[in-house]
């Protein structure tokens, strides 16, 4: 599926409410979705163990 099939496919199942702004966020997940899985591929991601002590740091109270 092309980067445009992907966003046609997005903003058909989005709410006919939707604005500009939640479109083009909903847009930009999905790139750095993609981007991230890109880099898996290439074996550029970080093992599970290594990211789980970092994990309590991002936790918001």
């Amino acid at each position: 599926m092309s980067d445009r099939d992907i966003v046609i496919d997005l903003v058909q199942r989005l709410p006919a409410s939707a604005n500009l702004r939640e479109i083009a966020k909903e847009i930009e997940f999905i790139a750095g979705v993609r981007e991230g899985l890109d880099e898996l591929d290439l074996g550029k991601g970080t093992d599970a163990e290594e990211v789980r002590p970092w994990i309590p740091s991002w936790i918001t109270k």
